[in-house]
């Protein structure tokens, strides 16, 4: 039972949030935003190698094949901020996939399939390599009691790209397809050097480096993974994020297959996905702001349960559109509670492991989104509406790793009930609250 909160000691709202938002968090998150607009290559890849004279199985092998290459570039982002530091990753990241994605038409004809192969793989891990980064980086920036509200205005921000991105891809393609992947090459090239202009460069040690210091520093880091493995609640939370992951997946490859054999219009899988955005980018930061009241361990259980309660709502018998876009309302609710907590849990890691922990959260989110579609299509075909049904008991279960996994932010709180004298009422300790999950 936690300690009610006095008026003064009331979570801060949405504009007090935006106003303590550091200058270079906001050129770190319009950065994002740019990046995502321009962000085509995942999303337009197949239909654009067809075009180009591929067939769809060597297409969707492609793609896979840059799948492969993002989940491990989110461990190679985190490796590369702890040796290099956020901006620095952010720069080369961002750099080296603007001249990868720039080259996709010159070696998008067949019978350069080898070569345009490994490019993928290399520009989905550096695409991808980005992201712990900049988390890292505005975790660190962005004072503590609005740490899960930034993580909030991360996924606006990215939303907004995502939202906008396909409706500014549909212009270029009706003038020539590889303005696609040019536009794309730009961004990223304009978001990094914004990076080496804007952002903080890396605190450097003043005094000589030690020989101790350094040995003892590299054997933290061959430790680190050791420990994350041996961390039982951080495990938790990582199934958790796997088990979400996969759920999240069907939202974008069984839905729309299984609305069409339902008989409904492309129309209507299209006002899901505006709906869902829309939800998103305008009540996001505004119910983070109510969340951030709540433990983390109850705001990730809670969220998370319901976004797949309303997942498994569209297996619901004699499904109308009014129920379809009713169960959309519920699960983009559910991501709105739990998505800030869990995208910020890791940040609350030492500084010198943050990178590591945060791209192990992003390593396996990405590797559940990319098995996911494929899990889901075979239970699809062979159970029909029954994956809805699996996705509903996936969600308990994720629901359940998610508090047992962050639940060591309760701790501080159970510790003050335990103590022989009780604070008085409205002197509660903020790290009983979602803002440090």
């Amino acid at each position: 039972m936690s300690v009610p909160k006095s008026k003064d000691d009331a979570s801060p709202g949405v504009l007090d949030a935006l106003r303590a938002t550091p200058r270079p968090v906001r050129y770190l998150l319009g950065g994002v935003l740019l990046n995502q607009l321009g962000a085509f290559v995942q999303t337009f890849l197949v239909l654009y190698l067809t075009h180009r004279g591929y067939g769809v199985d060597r297409a969707g092998f492609l793609l896979g094949a840059y799948g492969v290459g993002a989940v491990a570039g989110t461990v190679v982002g985190g490796e590369l901020t702890l040796r290099l530091g956020s901006r620095n990753t952010i720069i080369a990241a961002m750099g080296g996939s603007s001249v990868l994605v720039f080259v996709i038409p010159w070696l998008a004809e067949p019978g350069t399939y080898p070569v345009l192969l490994g490019l993928v793989v290399l520009l989905g891990l550096m695409t991808q390599a980005y992201r712990p980064a900049a988390s890292a980086l505005l975790s660190e920036l962005m004072p503590d009691e609005f740490r899960v509200m930034g993580f909030s205005m991360l996924r606006i921000a990215m939303n907004i790209g995502a939202a906008a991105g396909p409706l500014l891809a549909a212009g270029l393609i009706q003038i020539n397809w590889n303005l696609l992947f040019w536009f794309d090459g730009v961004t990223a090239l304009v978001y990094a050097l914004l990076a080496a202009v804007l952002l903080p460069r890396p605190v450097r040690k003043a005094s000589a480096p030690d020989p101790a210091e350094d040995t003892v520093a590299e054997e933290g880091k061959q430790s680190t993974y050791g420990a994350m493995i041996r961390d039982h609640r951080f495990l938790f939370y990582l199934a958790s994020m796997l088990l979400s992951a996969l759920v999240y997946a069907q939202f974008f490859s069984v839905l729309p297959i299984d609305l069409e054999d339902a008989g409904h219009s492309t129309a209507l899988y299209s006002v899901v996905l505006t709906l869902s955005s829309a939800l998103l980018i305008s009540l996001e930061l505004a119910v983070t702001a109510r969340v951030s009241r709540w433990r983390a361990s109850t705001a990730a259980a809670v969220g998370t349960f319901v976004y797949c309660l309303g997942v498994a709502g569209f297996g619901l018998p004699g499904s109308v559109p009014a129920l379809i876009l009713l169960t959309t309302v519920v699960s983009v609710g559910g991501l709105m509670v739990s998505g800030p907590t869990l995208w910020a849990h890791p940040a609350k890691a030492e500084q010198k492991i943050r990178g590591r922990y945060i791209a192990a959260s992003q390593a396996v989110f990405g590797l559940g989104s990319a098995i996911g579609p494929a899990l889901g299509m075979l239970m699809w075909t062979r159970y029909g509406d029954g994956i809805w049904l699996a996705c509903g008991i996936v969600g308990v279960l994720a629901a359940a790793l998610a508090h047992a996994g962050l639940r060591p932010s309760d701790e501080p709180a159970e510790a003050a009930e335990a103590a022989p004298q009780d604070p008085p009422a409205g002197t509660g300790s903020r790290e009983d609250s979602a803002v440090v999950g």
